[in-house]
């Protein structure tokens, strides 16, 4: 996590003067996609712990502002009820690719019915990293049967069980931490699951130049350069230095997002100049979240839009398009 701000230190924006910066244009193209801004809320597991409105406050906050909102796959609330406060607006749903291939098929199939554009394997988690806070609380939320609204409500996952949810809580939280993570998951996997849907799949956790060029080879939608904010791999890459090596092997046009370490419109600013078409924002808006609810990342995300404004046209651009690497300075 402190190499991933590090990183964004490092880098200095290079500013240009006396350039016609009185109308700006913050919009993106992602995904054959217009979007006002070009960052999307990340996904971000197990929100009734920060509130008790959860996914349900950060997705209306989300689609009130026009953003993206892309769902964990250990949401506190089912998919279908996110994509109820949502309507119409854009929403994509983060697959952790688990033991199971008919839950993982379930899960898909429900994405896709309930309105569900596009799909984020993340292949980053295919166990838990030894996160220390966690340990010294003793503290693992599915132990409570936190974040696993969408399995509890899956066909194909209670179909593993002889009682329902209700009736045995603790099996199904057995059940739950039996096939969630999957160490075995192979480049193999990852091309089935490109099979069992329609939706565009982006992969997410990608640090190396190598995978990031595999998953391009593979006809895949796009790649998300991403360290999982800094809590699995102790000692990793940072995301932001990741990004430079990414961007430099797949196409020009080739989708590459990216997340973790990003505090500020600065830091949007540096990621896109470097090459990131989009970036998430993960830990910004969940603290906005556990502070006001829906309210608290309504105002973070005007926040954002405001000062990212004045970040573009104070370093001397109308449009993000005009960004590159010879706008940022390594120091």
């Amino acid at each position: 996590m402190k190499a991933n701000r590090e990183a964004f230190r490092h880098y200095r924006i290079r500013s240009r003067m006396m350039r016609d910066v009185a109308d700006r244009d913050l919009s993106v193209s992602i995904l054959g996609m217009e979007f006002p801004v070009p960052f999307l809320l990340a996904p971000v597991g197990v929100q009734a712990i920060l509130h008790r409105d959860a996914e349900l406050a950060s997705a209306k906050a989300a689609a009130d502002a026009d953003i993206p909102f892309i769902l964990s796959t250990v949401s506190s609330v089912p998919l279908e009820q996110v994509a109820q406060v949502m309507g119409t607006s854009v929403r994509w749903f983060q697959l952790y690719p688990g033991k199971d291939t008919d839950v993982i098929r379930s899960f898909l199939d429900r994405a896709q019915a309930s309105g569900y554009s596009a799909v984020v394997v993340t292949v980053d988690t295919t166990m838990l990293g030894w996160r220390e806070a966690d340990l010294q609380h003793a503290y693992l939320p599915f132990l409570h049967g936190e974040g696993m609204a969408n399995f509890l409500s899956d066909p194909a996952f209670c179909s593993r069980l002889t009682q329902s949810p209700r009736e045995n809580p603790q099996a199904a939280i057995q059940e739950f931490l039996s096939i969630y993570v999957n160490p075995s998951f192979t480049w193999k996997q990852l091309a089935e699951i490109r099979d069992m849907t329609d939706l565009p799949i982006l992969v997410k956790g990608i640090t190396h130049p190598d995978d990031a060029a595999r998953v391009e080879a593979m006809g895949l939608d796009g790649v998300v350069v991403s360290n999982h904010g800094g809590r699995q791999i102790d000692g990793g890459v940072a995301a932001l230095d990741a990004l430079v090596d990414v961007r430099n092997v797949v196409q020009p046009d080739y989708l590459v997002m990216m997340d973790s370490g990003i505090r500020c419109a600065a830091d949007v600013t540096k990621a896109m100049a470097l090459g990131a078409n989009a970036v998430l924002l993960g830990r910004p808006y969940a603290y906005a979240l556990a502070v006001g609810g829906r309210e608290g990342v309504v105002e973070l995300l005007h926040q954002w839009k405001a000062e990212l404004d004045l970040q573009l046209a104070l370093s001397g651009h109308r449009s993000l398009e005009t960004l590159n690497g010879a706008h940022v300075v390594r120091v």
